[in-house]
């Protein structure tokens, strides 16, 4: 008797630093002036992404049952209003927000958001998608296709393998992948970590 036995091949090996994100804000113009009175826009760090900045500000976002409180503004401000939180952060809040890709805000959550005054916006929060920064010249350089998914590798103790990883593409983007705090305390990642894309997400 014999047995064909399938193996699959791990064709790519490429490392990356990972950043792990908090439950943060990104605001448009028009709300950042409804929600904080005569109050400017500040950096107090600036992240690994180009002209990306933790702000001087935050916010506490509310729903009927609970509310966060602490939340930072992220910089600089943008065309749409945007709440990332975690899974963990939604049940806290009763809220059930769709994983998506930043931007795709059709059919999310509402929420309250309170600065020195307070709006209620209709879809707007989400659970953000695991993905990848990077450039045109990163594809090229590690062959990576951005209509595709990853699957990669994460090192130590509560190491693993994380599905569903997409690429974010823009100009000069620092190479790195994004995370929430669920999967980066899961796998008892820090920001500065590194994790390896190990091959495409075919499942």
């Amino acid at each position: 008797m014999t047995y064909d036995i399938m193996f699959k091949v791990i064709s790519m090996n490429i490392d990356m630093n990972v950043g792990i994100s908090n439950r943060h804000v990104h605001l448009t113009e028009d709300d950042f002036k409804k929600l904080f009175n005569n109050k400017e826009l500040e950096a107090v760090k600036y992240l690994n992404q180009p002209g990306q900045f933790a702000s001087n500000l935050k916010v506490t976002i509310k729903t009927g049952k609970s509310e966060i409180s602490g939340v930072r503004v992220l910089g600089p401000l943008r065309d749409y209003t945007q709440v990332e939180i975690s899974k963990t952060d939604a049940y806290k809040l009763g809220l059930n927000p769709p994983v998506r890709e930043s931007g795709n805000l059709k059919g999310s959550e509402d929420i309250t958001i309170i600065g020195d005054n307070e709006i209620t916006l209709k879809e707007c929060t989400i659970i953000a998608t695991r993905h990848i920064h990077a450039s045109k010249e990163d594809l090229v350089k590690y062959n990576l296709d951005a209509s595709k998914k990853y699957k990669v590798k994460i090192n130590g103790e509560k190491g693993g393998i994380i599905n569903n990883v997409s690429i974010k593409v823009s100009d000069k983007a620092f190479f790195e992948m994004h995370l929430d705090t669920d999967d980066g305390n899961g796998h008892l990642l820090k920001c500065g970590d590194t994790a390896t894309i190990i091959g495409e997400d075919n499942e």
